[in-house]
């Protein structure tokens, strides 16, 4: 290669890395393409935009907000409040908020995920905005009409959204910042609705016990949040965002992701044998084991292994935030 050579590649080369450095500081307008996504149903379309498989957390935090009430029954859940508060927690209110993290995120989604509606072309800026703000609008009347505090609560959680992946700031390229709000938002917002829904005479002391237990299970979430960044880690790294596994690498944040599940799972199973609820204190403890020994392949092989291990080990999460949730509701009856 001559020297004349060398020079224009370098040229080309700094001139690509500031261009996709940009996209983290400007808005920039996405050409639409002629991708597969095109080719989807109108309502397949407008469901992948949603993005489904997001709702479930929200939903069961709540849920478990509703159980640690003491107040919620198996006979509320065909109540038009729960029923309502399934519709705020899945579509309406998690749905804004996927909707709101691929507009933002459309130029990111060129390097990791192409296909996605809006950089694919098949949803355009203007109906992206249309429906993002309807979607705002129709969340925050869904949670006035289950109990206004919990209208604000959705107007929290959108700005949650927008602190994570709007620029200029953007958590999401913060480190520890992105993970950690978007855990909040998942889990210590919902739940706390939960208990609000059907508890509107709350006491700071009868909501303590939820925001210990839902607090620490923000922890173990952030850790759960930090595994779904394995998936993106190439496009992360080339336009800076500073996730655990683009910063740190693919085995160091697995260990860390595996520490900081295994320690909010343990301070819950503590807190719970703390307060005399020994018998859900030890099966919540339980359900860590099997977590424990899915991370060891996890750790070998963060990138094969991080949707199998989602799969499979968020189940005795999920199970053990419900169980937690029932300890607190012994301890209020």
């Amino acid at each position: 290669m001559t020297g004349a050579e060398s020079k224009e590649r370098r040229k080309t080369t700094e001139k690509t890395a500031t261009g996709v450095q940009d996209a983290l500081s400007v808005r920039k307008l996405v050409a639409p393409r002629n991708r597969s996504a095109k080719t989807l149903s109108k309502l397949a379309l407008f469901l992948r935009f949603l993005k489904p498989v997001t709702w479930i957390p929200v939903m069961w935090s709540f849920l478990c907000g509703a159980v640690a009430s003491g107040r919620f029954g198996w006979e509320d859940l065909a109540g038009w409040k729960f029923l309502l508060a399934m519709l705020l927690t899945g579509p309406l209110a998690t749905g804004t908020c996927q909707m709101l993290n691929d507009y933002f995120d459309r130029d990111l989604d060129e390097i990791n995920e192409p296909d996605r509606p809006i950089p694919g072309g098949a949803i355009s800026l203007q109906n992206a905005t249309i429906l993002i703000a309807v979607w705002s609008v129709l969340s925050v009347i869904a949670g006035y009409l289950i109990e206004p505090l919990i209208g604000f609560y959705v107007i929290i959680g959108i700005i949650n959204a927008h602190l994570y992946s709007a620029n200029p700031i953007k958590l999401k390229k913060r480190l520890w910042l992105g993970n950690i709000i978007v855990a909040v938002s998942y889990l210590i917002i919902p739940w706390i609705a939960g208990v609000i829904a059907y508890n509107p005479e709350f006491t700071p002391a009868s909501l303590t016990p939820s925001l210990i237990i839902a607090g620490m299970y923000t922890i173990a979430s952030t850790g759960t949040m930090t595994i779904n960044d394995f998936k993106s880690i190439d496009g992360d790294r080339q336009v800076g965002i500073r996730t655990l596994p683009a910063v740190f690498g693919e085995t160091n944040a697995a260990i860390i992701a595996a520490v900081l599940i295994n320690i909010g799972q343990g301070l819950a199973a503590g807190y719970l044998l703390y307060t005399g609820q020994t018998l859900f204190g030890w099966i919540t403890a339980l359900l860590v084991v099997p977590q424990v020994i899915l991370q060891f392949g996890l750790i070998r092989s963060p990138r094969t292994m991080d949707v199998r291990y989602n799969a499979i080990a968020q189940n005795f999460l999920v199970a053990g935030m419900l169980v937690s949730a029932f300890a607190i509701k012994a301890t209020q009856q």
